[in-house]
């Protein structure tokens, strides 16, 4: 039998405290059920605190906006609304997740509307004293429109930006770059529109700066965008306007895999899985966006990097550090001369190491293959734990019923993550996964991380299977001590169950 091949999660303090608390975690699953999310509240302020620190490392000055639909957590709110004003904010992308964020204690002046915009989200943005992250002209006309109909007072906007371009070597004459496409933002070659609604629209929206948003994890392209938008605000002030903020949006990442050489492993046995010179280790030979074409491997994985050096406030602090590639000067050094501020909206590095998600195993039984795998079929959906969807892949940790049974025969079991629809592809996990032992059912299988857009942006009620209730903890002492999500206020003290 080849060796197993492991993912296993990085997990710090107080989540790893918390996962080894197992019957803590049975406890609660047995009282609330699974599927079950457990949320870290004081987590997401430490990682608040991680990424100001890295403002203060550069001198820079701006406000940190948590993605909100990365989590709809209202105890992750609540616990950062009772951060500094000036430091923490909001960014919300629908009419409901902006009144979320008003009920959990933001007041406009610490909410950044993004995303699409019907006209229901751009009055109450304008209405409260959101800023507005506009993507278009046309979209800067509507809100213009609204805040004269109903007699609003002046929005501060955002306006991003697109298809940045780059050519490389001396004079202009080397290669030419440009950044990936988007369908968030105004393309640069488009800004005089862009400005020409701004200048018409001086009395009624206030222009704060530019923003980009840029769905890649590579340095160099985003430093590229950053310098672009200092640029495209030095071209606004020749103009008469006085713009003094740049977002960099978010994509800082997150390490979910403890350890380099297990990823390495992986990625190549998957590979040579495709190509048929090792033995399948997916459910019916899913590639992840691999093919075998002729004894050739074609296409690219379809996955998140889930070993990463360098994440979340560590990756904010390797683009700010990063020469310019036409001026020169570090990322940050270019804000601070044009006393600019910095805003940047972490979604899923804001809420690592937030929470776990909880799922019951059912049933146990051997899968239809010829390797002696096994199929572990949990009280839990796709839809209730979204990682793999994601393209995240980190193992579950086994929470036996019976401590006694943790250590088993030291052997590790491969094994398939079922889910209880009645569908042939509600599969947890495509891939074996290893365990270090066989689960029974009542054990549970703790998956770790899940905070960042795997607990609920899928979750669904099909076949009126119950959605995962979500709950939060803080440790006291030597003791656990929970409450429903929607009960938690930074406050007061958690009045649930102790552990």
């Amino acid at each position: 039998m080849d060796a197993p091949l492991y993912l296993r999660p990085r997990v710090e303090p107080p989540l790893a405290a918390l996962l080894a608390d197992g019957p803590f975690l049975h406890s609660l699953a047995d009282g609330l059920g699974s599927p079950l999310n457990v949320l870290l509240p004081e987590a997401v302020a430490t990682n608040a605190a991680r990424f100001r620190a890295v403002y203060r490392r550069h001198r820079l000055t701006g406000r940190v906006y948590f993605a909100h639909k990365a989590n709809r957590s209202s105890a992750l709110l609540r616990r950062l609304a009772a951060e500094d004003p000036a430091a923490v904010g909001v960014d919300v992308a629908s009419t409901e997740e902006l009144r979320h964020a008003l009920g959990c204690g933001f007041t406009g002046d610490r909410i950044m509307a993004t995303g699409p915009k019907d006209a229901a989200f751009l009055w109450l943005a304008a209405r409260v004293g959101a800023t507005v992250n506009l993507d278009s002209p046309g979209e800067l006309e509507r809100l213009s429109a609204l805040v004269r109909a109903h007699g609003l007072g002046r929005v501060a906007v955002l306006v991003r930006l697109s298809g940045f371009e780059h050519t490389t070597g001396n004079g202009g004459a080397g290669t030419r770059l440009l950044s990936r496409r988007s369908r968030f933002g105004t393309p640069v070659r488009d800004m005089e529109e862009l400005l020409s609604a701004l200048e018409h629209n001086a009395d009624i929206v206030e222009f704060a700066g530019a923003a980009y948003h840029l769905d890649t994890t590579g340095v160099d392209e985003k430093a590229r965008a950053l310098e672009q938008c200092v640029l495209f605000m030095d071209e606004c002030r020749a103009r008469g306007l006085a713009p003094h903020t740049l977002d960099i949006g978010g994509g800082f990442g997150v390490g979910y895999v403890a350890e380099a050489e297990d990823w390495e492993r992986w990625t190549t046995a998957l590979t040579e899985a495709v190509l048929g010179v090792r033995p399948p280790m997916t459910w019916r030979g899913h590639g992840y966006g691999l093919r075998n074409e002729g004894g050739t491997v074609r296409g690219a994985t379809a996955l998140y990097p889930a070993y990463r050096p360098t994440a979340g406030p560590g990756y904010l602090d390797e683009i700010l550090s990063l020469p310019a590639p036409v001026l020169g000067r570090p990322a940050a050094t270019l804000l601070l001369e044009h006393l600019h501020d910095l805003y940047i909206e972490p979604g899923r590095s804001l809420v690592d190491q937030c929470g776990l998600s909880l799922a019951r195993v059912l049933d146990v039984r051997p899968a239809d293959t010829d390797a002696g795998h096994h199929l572990v079929h949990l009280a839990m959906n796709a839809g209730d734990m979204s990682l793999e969807e994601h393209g995240v892949l980190v193992d579950p940790v086994l929470v036996p019923r019976d401590e006694t049974a943790a250590t088993g025969d030291g052997e590790a079991v491969g094994v398939y993550l079922t889910g209880n629809l009645c569908l042939e592809g509600d599969l947890i996990t495509r891939r074996l996964v290893f365990l270090p032992r066989l689960p029974q059912a009542g054990d549970l299988l703790a998956f770790a991380n899940t905070a960042g857009y795997a607990m609920d942006f899928r979750a669904h009620h099909a076949q009126r299977q119950p959605v995962a209730r979500t709950v939060a903890v803080e440790r006291r002492g030597d003791t656990w001590r929970w409450c429903p999500d929607e009960d938690y206020w930074p406050i007061t003290p958690m009045g649930g169950a102790v552990g």
